[in-house]
């Protein structure tokens, strides 16, 4: 592997831990525990979970003496379903947040009309699909946020997401050409990417310029096949752990590392698998993941 030590950080997320949308998994498990755990597990970063103090003071605290950074925080916009200014105002605040713990990139999702919250709406049958205006909506809402982190000197990176309006590689195709490449960035995320049917060579040989953050997760194909043959709803999905690190489910990550490695990407690769801790405990399965970084990306 050709990928250079010093151009990627490695990250994971708190959803390993405590899981932001079902508070039943993991919800006894405190702050502390899961930033020992991931510094432990020999990961230098961390995006930002609902238990993460909000202080960037009283956050960067907690983190430094573990050797941990922010590497992003996920934003939910809803441009196609309520007044713009509502998900600016809130935008503005993130984004100052983020920019005074270091990081260069905001993940954005648009949460408008999304499913992937509800516990008993199907996932398949009923994903949303956006008509021509609510995509005028959102390309506009997202050059409105782009021109906003510029400020910063960041970058907004769009999360393509099952459950919502930019699920499907089309519609990851539709969003990017509908964008300026300069205000629109993307986040690759593995897992959620095959999921929905794409392939992430493809995104990366299409659309690498503009990949300016990475989610590596794994999916067990099992899993993925039931929820596809009884239309779980998402987050049942998620319970019945359709999810998993990398290295542990269906997706060959080494031509995804080969891919990135061609594209020159330099950032964060962040391991995200949201389970059940007390199914998958998440210090081992963080170990595990790490483990499996190593072996691919030779770090």
């Amino acid at each position: 592997m050709g990928i250079r030590r010093e151009d990627i950080k490695l990250a994971i997320a708190p959803i390993a831990w405590t899981n932001d949308d079902m508070p039943e998994l993991g919800g006894d498990i405190p702050f502390e525990q899961c930033i020992d755990e991931m510094a432990k597990a020999g990961f230098e970063g961390s995006e930002v979970g609902n238990k993460f103090p909000r202080d960037p003071m009283v956050l960067k605290k907690a983190l430094e003496p573990r050797g941990l950074q922010i590497a992003s925080a996920w934003f939910s916009s809803y441009f196609t379903t309520k007044d713009p200014e509502e998900t600016i105002a809130a935008f503005i605040k993130h984004r100052d947040f983020l920019h005074a713990m270091g990081a260069k990139v905001i993940v954005v999702s648009e949460s408008g009309k999304s499913v992937q919250g509800l516990m008993d709406t199907p996932l398949h049958s009923q994903k949303p699909i956006f008509s021509d205006e609510d995509w005028g909506k959102l390309v506009k809402g997202l050059h409105e946020l782009g021109k906003l982190a510029a400020e910063k000197d960041m970058k907004i990176v769009f999360h393509h997401h099952m459950g919502t309006g930019v699920q499907t590689y089309e519609e990851v195709r539709r969003l990017m050409e509908s964008t300026d490449p300069d205000l629109v960035y993307l986040l690759l995320d593995t897992g959620h990417l095959v999921f929905a049917g794409g392939d992430p060579l493809q995104m990366i040989k299409d659309y690498g310029s503009r990949i300016k953050h990475v989610h590596f997760k794994d999916l067990r194909e099992d899993v993925m096949k039931r929820s596809f043959q009884e239309d779980w709803s998402f987050l049942y999905s998620v319970k019945q752990g359709v999810f998993t690190v990398p290295g542990d489910g269906m997706i060959d990550f080494k031509p995804i590392a080969k891919a990135l490695d061609d594209i020159n990407y330099k950032g964060w690769i962040v391991v995200e698998a949201e389970q059940d801790p007390k199914i998958a405990p998440p210090l081992e399965y963080a170990k595990k993941a790490r483990a499996y970084l190593k072996e691919i990306l030779g770090f």
